[in-house]
């Protein structure tokens, strides 16, 4: 690339010099990816510059993410697609183009942040590519996000390609399997691979004699005479199809098999589940800090989980009950919550409990407090150490699968997993890197509030430690052609006078797999299912819309007959709340076709305890006085009762209104899925997981956030189409629906994490795919630099 660049500055010098010029005279160190193409475009739209336009130049500026500006040179870092990086550096003085390394592009980003530095420094650099040698990598960027299915493919023939070898790491996998100090599977009369085969002919034989329905008391004595032990399934017909499945294995492995025999083995009874920042409750705790959607996903994920669970150990043949534990903080100050309770059953659950493990002091004394989740860093290794002697203490040490939640989450897990010996699973829900522009670059400024230094590195750890890795998105992993994903943010990044990152994680590691979640479908269900939805809760939320303005409600809407623009999310700079109302509120036509509904944070900002939101709560208010809104728009305080959210979404359908979700990015977007399963069609951000969730124009509509006159002209288009056309709305509405109920729900999420747990088990079991030596290299930067930075946040 570099050497046909440089000979076009040879040949069009002039103007490539006017080019490379007005990006340096714009004065700013970094240039984004937007600001590089308009610029380039605006040029090349001019005579001079046209003769550029199919230069090897547009296609350089076009794939750049960024652009460092230091002096007279240009650094580009040019993604010409997912995980495929070129750096080069644009000298504008010496008119030359040539290729640097990650190295000296990061280098070049330190010391536009640091004028000055020394480029010659020694940094601390951060490169795990070493241990991926002998791992299985991905190669085409579709795969990314099926790490299971790879998996399968390529270890299937990997490990059985020995003859003999692999049968015996699946016999000593199977010969492991045990619940309650009883075995299960298989027992000491099968004394090898070879015998295991032999014997599974004849039980299958057994099993064709047995009646279909017969279960282990009937046929178990005879099963057991072979070696056999229960597991195998409830019925005749469910174990000799089972035992076929490991007879194909066994005979000729191919993945499909082997997955479909991984999916029936009994191995997942007990779950940690981890989530320790916030107020995590199951009512009352929707809008105090840091608590939000991800509360609402492991509730959900719990209720899902163990009715899954119920239903394979049922069908398992076994009569064994599972348990989930939520590992959460306790919270003895907890604000009229139920976060200081020690132990708390989840509601719509026989055995899944929340349990909460305090913080303590450097004395030992209980932490009372709510502690913001930027500043919880100091406390998770005790947290951690106090966590393994509850689980121990309730479940006998026996583990089957630990997930984290969030960055705090992700971490603790990450220790606990190794002190366990379990397979970790990590969810990120949101990476606060890709939050802040150069969040790297600039830590130090973050350093006071946000405490960068401590979460950086803690996704680090957790992500390369993980076992898999789940998202609910393609995006969250690999971005799109013009956007790098959460994940990808991650492979290299620079923390100025801290370390860089050279290699810190792979988009193509095979433990990345995309989990979605779904909705509560007792809870958000379309609006027209009349005979489900309650009328004392529907009269309800007319009162929240139509009722008299008070501490909790602004604004009364003078012609309530006209449809709802719905918004609902905590008052967050992201969320993009107030730009929404700021560009109802410039246009006259949505003005004349529609009101706003608004639901989020408190009408009152001294209810708030976070800074930021009172900031948001107060712009509000101007916004409302200063464009006269008191009697267009309805701005309501978040609502936490997640019955009443449901049926707030069924009356603003009611009206034939919109659910608009403006923010800048959505890492997923749950209130997507709660609007389009009430049958209300859905404007979204074009930013993040709606993207993904949507099929534009079919079950909703993707908005730019970052154009709000077209996200207004947008919304005005469809309202006056429907006027004209109403069918228009009912085929949005149904389409919602319809994308919802094929692609997002609890079921399909709790069998696919619970088949996942199953097979990276094994795959780490009898594959030698235990990272060990990246888990020692962890370790080190752990006790090197994550624990020092933790220790600079004051925990008084």
């Amino acid at each position: 690339m570099e050497k046909a660049i440089q000979e076009w500055i040879v040949a069009e010098r002039s103007a490539c010099y006017e080019l490379f010029a007005s990006l340096v005279t714009r004065e700013a160190p970094f240039l984004l990816h937007t600001d590089v193409t308009e610029a380039f475009d605006a040029y090349v739209a001019t005579e001079a510059g046209s003769v550029l336009q199919d230069s090897p130049l547009a296609d350089a500026f076009h794939a750049a993410q960024e652009v460092a500006v230091l002096g007279e040179r240009l650094y580009f870092s040019i993604r010409k697609a997912v995980g495929d990086w070129h750096y080069l550096v644009i000298d504008v003085e010496a008119m030359e183009c040539r290729s640097i390394s990650l190295s000296g592009f990061l280098s070049a980003t330190e010391r536009v942040v640091n004028v000055g530095q020394d480029m010659d420094a020694r940094v601390l650099n951060v490169d795990l590519s070493p241990f991926d040698r002998g791992l299985p990598r991905l190669k085409d960027p579709r795969s990314i996000g099926k790490g299971v299915e790879f998996l399968n493919r390529h270890l299937s023939n990997h490990i059985f390609e020995d003859v003999g070898k692999g049968d015996e790491r699946l016999f000593h996998f199977l010969r492991l399997h045990q619940a309650q100090g009883r075995p299960l599977m298989i027992n000491h009369r099968i004394e090898n691979a070879r015998a295991l085969q032999q014997v599974l002919a004849q039980a299958e034989a057994l099993l064709a004699d047995a009646s279909e329905d017969a279960e282990w008391s009937q046929v178990g004595d005879a099963l057991a005479q072979l070696g056999f032990e229960p597991g195998w399934g409830r019925t005749a017909a469910i174990m000799r199809e089972t035992m076929g499945f490991l007879s194909d294995v066994l005979e000729a492995p191919e993945p499909k098999a082997l997955a479909e025999f991984l999916s029936r083995i009994p191995m997942i009874f007990n779950i940690v589940i981890l989530s320790p920042h916030g107020y995590f409750g199951q009512s009352g705790v929707l809008g105090m800090p840091d608590t939000g959607g991800q509360v609402v996903y492991i509730l959900d994920q719990v209720r899902a989980l163990e009715r899954e669970m119920k239903r394979n150990i049922h069908d398992q043949g076994l009569d064994i009950k599972p348990e989930i534990i939520v590992i959460t903080r306790l919270l003895p100050d907890a604000e009229g919550t139920t976060c200081d309770q020690p132990l708390e059953l989840i509601q719509g659950t026989e055995f899944a409990h929340i349990l909460r493990v305090p913080f303590r002091s450097e004395s030992g004394e209980i932490v009372p407090e709510w502690i913001s989740r930027f500043r919880i860093w100091p406390y998770l290794e005790r947290f951690a150490l106090e966590a393994e002697k509850e689980i121990r203490a309730r479940m006998g040490g026996r583990v089957d699968l630990v997930i984290g939640n969030y960055s705090d989450g992700n971490l603790v897990s990450a220790l606990l997993s190794e002190r366990l010996g379990v397979v970790q699973c990590t969810i990120a829900h949101a990476l606060e890197k890709t939050k802040y522009l150069h969040s790297g670059l600039y830590w130090k400024q973050h350093e006071a509030e946000h405490h960068f230094s401590c979460q950086f590195t803690a996704d680090l750890i957790a992500m390369n430690t993980a076992d898999f890795i789940i998202t609910s998105t393609f995006q969250e992993i690999a971005g799109t052609r013009d956007n790098v994903g959460q994940y990808e943010s991650y492979a290299s990044f620079s923390m100025p006078d801290l370390y860089r990152v050279l290699k810190g994680i792979d988009v193509f590691d095979p433990k990345f797999n995309i989990v979605s979640p779904g909705v509560n479908e007792d809870i958000f269900f379309p609006y027209s299912e009349s005979e489900r939805r309650i009328q004392l809760l529907t009269d309800t939320c007319m009162g929240l819309i139509h009722g008299e303005p008070g501490e909790e409600a602004r604004g009364q809407l003078r012609d309530p007959d006209k449809p709802l623009l719905f918004t609902m999310a905590r008052l967050d700079p992201v969320k993009n709340v107030l730009g929404f109302l700021e560009l109802y509120a410039r246009s006259d036509a949505l003005r004349e076709q529609a009101n706003v509904l608004i639901a989020g944070g408190y009408v009152r900002p001294d209810r708030s305890q976070d800074q930021a939101e009172r900031n948001q709560i107060e712009r509000m208010h101007q916004l409302f006085e200063e464009y006269k809104l008191d009697d267009q728009v309805r701005w309501i305080d978040m609502q936490t009762d997640k019955n009443r959210v449901g049926e707030l979404y069924r009356c603003v359908a009611d009206s034939r209104g919109l659910f608009i979700q403006p923010a800048l990015f959505e890492a997923f977007g749950l209130t997507v899925l709660e609007s389009m399963s009430s049958g209300l069609p859905t404007f979204a951000t074009c930013y993040g997981g709606p993207r993904e969730i949507i099929e534009d124009g079919i079950s909703g509509f993707h908005v730019d956030p970052n154009h709000p006159d077209s996200v207004a002209s947008v919304l005005s288009g469809f309202l006056a189409r429907v006027d004209e056309d109403p069918d228009h709305w009912m085929q949005l509405s149904q389409g919602g629906i319809d994308r919802v109920q094929a692609r997002y729900t609890w079921s399909l999420y709790a069998q696919r994490l619970l088949s996942l747990s199953r097979i990276y088990g094994f795959w780490k079991h009898i594959s030698g795919i235990k990272r060990e030596a990246t888990r020692r290299y962890l370790e080190m930067f752990y006790e090197l630099m994550y624990k020092p930075r933790a220790q600079t946040i004051d925990q008084g």
